[in-house]
């Protein structure tokens, strides 16, 4: 899943209904999140991706994020959700992990 721009408390809602879409209804056994082009993202933003994770692991499906800019991965750390989160740093890893 490719998000773009800036993830905030304005459009986390969508990114949220996006995850829940992907485990819930089309049952994917694996969700790969693409930040690459995500420069800053909120607690809101955290929250839904945590949100998505917490869902994964109650559907036993695999839960991913790859391609971290600097700003969102500094929250994450932050927030100690980097030992919380599968991270990858570019695709082809993300895909072989």
């Amino acid at each position: 899943m490719d998000v773009n721009g800036d993830v905030t408390l304005y459009n986390s809602p969508e990114l949220r209904a996006m995850l829940v879409a992907l485990l819930k209804e089309k049952r994917n056994a694996r969700v790969i999140v693409n930040l690459t082009n995500v420069k800053y993202i909120d607690s809101a933003g955290v929250a839904s991706l945590v949100e998505g994770l917490k869902l994964s692991r109650e559907l036993k499906s695999s839960f991913a994020l790859f391609g971290l800019q600097r700003s969102p991965r500094q929250v994450l750390e932050l927030t100690h959700l980097v030992k919380v989160f599968t991270i990858f740093e570019t695709e082809p890893e993300a895909l072989a992990g």
